[in-house]
């Protein structure tokens, strides 16, 4: 077979797995389309700021160039917002269709990069498949305020794209400087890629294998641009969060650290039985118990050992693992942000680490014709089960009421599930179940302004003007401790609305 006959049979077949892919990823999401908006970060993100619902303006130019955007500074994912609100107005269908399609491009882009990479078609078509339709990924794809998982992941696989090109030139400053302006595009994104340079440096280990060929030094000095581009993020995230880190008195160093490495685990268990999946995980009272935390750290360090022993025999072992171990120190807790002890959307992109790297074993130990059957009979039969979990993984996101039903099933003392639920309630004119949740959401944590707020609203709703007061002036003194004075004045407002409404 001659040169030209291969690359055709090569074309046809990456073709066909292109295909496979987008139709695997709409079977499981393309239902994301008929989803409306949720009161999660949606609002703030999209519906309710005028910042953004009002299109593409240069006043929302200058605003998400200049201001957080719900504690997070991402311009470009926010002008994507806005020019879905230019395309679409507020219907819910745009953004989500935004979504879809640029998963549908992080896969695709993924599995070019891969096979390019390592130059295994069928290895690098299963670690996409399994990336692509996981459960986990319903998060980042069905909410349309996780678009900047997504914007940030197509912009990560781009650059990987641009760093195997400079590879191939190595003293090319054209090209590098496309890796760094790649890079940044990503970050304008989502910060989560700071640590982008230490996942090249374990490409460069496997499958680039350019340690063999280049000094270990030369190859980590080629990187300190690209660090010195995220150490200036990392301070930019810092200052965009500054409102939304937990103090060390809420939230003690030691039980970050022990939630750091429980979701690591957690992780791995949510990948292989990827059941009881919600929008929020609360985070747990008090330290964890000491076999639990002691099982984590055995857990991984026994783990990290046997990657270390087969570094030689299974490259794949070691970038996969690093990649996922490096890729989530950003948002496993030790500088909390949010009051989630995990989240699902934090393993879109490390969990890529954990997937190349059991294909890559398997790969491995299915050499002769009867394993590499077994091989693709599991692998086969593992993506059908995933289309069926992922797609109604996918389903929980179509509502607020199916999402806070579902995350309230299936986790437990959850004040912020209960709070959003009854404020879902409200609006949809049930006063009773609102009041119900707000109570429950105020037994758990009784410290949110917002939520005492919501519940005089309630109570005003029901004619209950005494305890509405009463609920109004807890929320302005909570508020006033916060020292926001938009909040407090609209509070005080309220407040002297439902006092006319006494008897007198």
């Amino acid at each position: 077979m001659n040169n030209s006959t291969k690359n055709i049979g090569t074309s046809a077949a990456a073709f066909s797995i292109c295909l496979v892919l987008v139709v695997l990823v709409c079977i499981v999401f393309g239902q994301v389309i008929s989803f409306d908006f949720v009161n999660f970060d949606d609002g703030s993100y999209v519906y309710a700021n005028p910042q953004i619902s009002n299109g593409i303006t240069l006043d929302g130019i200058k605003w998400i160039l200049t201001h957080p955007h719900s504690a997070n500074w991402h311009p470009l994912t926010s002008f994507s917002h806005m020019l879905d609100c230019q395309i679409y107005e507020l219907n819910p269908f745009g953004p989500h269709l935004t979504n879809l399609l640029l998963h549908n491009a992080v896969v695709l882009a993924f599995f070019f990069v891969l096979r390019a990479m390592t130059g295994s078609v069928w290895r690098s078509a299963v670690t996409a498949a399994l990336f692509a339709i996981h459960p986990l990924r319903a998060e980042s794809v069905a909410w349309v305020s996780e678009r900047k998982d997504l914007l940030s992941g197509l912009f990560f696989m781009v650059t990987l794209c641009a760093y195997l090109r400079y590879t191939r030139r190595p003293f090319s400053l054209l090209r590098y400087s496309s890796v760094a302006a790649l890079f940044i595009a990503g970050l304008l994104s989502k910060s989560m890629l700071v640590t982008l340079p230490f996942v090249l440096l374990l490409l460069d280990f496997w499958p680039l294998e350019r340690f063999r060929s280049e000094k270990p030094t030369r190859l980590i000095l080629e990187k300190v641009p690209l660090i010195i581009i995220s150490a200036l993020f990392c301070g930019v995230t810092v200052w965009a969060q500054r409102d939304a880190i937990a103090s060390t008195e809420a939230l003690p160093f030691g039980w970050r650290v022990e939630n750091a490495a429980v979701s690591y685990l957690v992780y791995i268990k949510q990948l292989i039985v990827p059941s009881g999946l919600a929008a929020l995980y609360p985070v747990r009272e008090g330290l964890f118990p000491v076999w639990q935390i002691v099982g984590a750290v055995v857990f991984l360090v026994a783990i990290t050992g046997i990657v270390l022993r087969k570094i030689k025999t299974c490259p794949a072992l070691f970038t996969g693992w690093f990649w996922y171990l490096g890729m989530l120190i950003p948002v496993v807790g030790i500088l909390q942000v949010g009051s989630q002890a995990h989240a699902d959307r934090y393993t879109y992109l490390p969990q890529i680490g954990l997937v190349m790297a059991v294909v890559w074993l398997i790969g491995d130990w299915a050499d002769s014709r009867r394993r590499r059957i077994a091989a693709s009979v599991v692998s086969a039969a593992l993506l059908c089960v995933l289309t069926i979990a992922g797609r109604a993984q996918t389903g929980m996101w179509k509502n607020g009421t199916a999402l806070w039903t579902r995350t309230l099933a299936h986790t437990e003392n959850n004040p912020v599930a209960h709070s959003n639920f009854g404020a879902l309630l409200l609006v949809e004119g049930d006063p009773d179940g609102a009041i119900e949740q707000f109570e429950k959401s105020i037994q758990l944590n009784a410290g949110r302004a917002e939520v005492f707020n919501n519940l005089a609203a309630a109570y005003a709703e029901k004619g209950r003007y005494a305890e509405a007061v009463r609920a109004a002036e807890i929320a302005l003194a909570l508020a006033e401790k916060r020292c926001d004075p938009a909040i407090i004045e609209a509070i005080r407002a309220r407040r002297e609305e439902y006092r006319s409404n006494l008897p007198r």
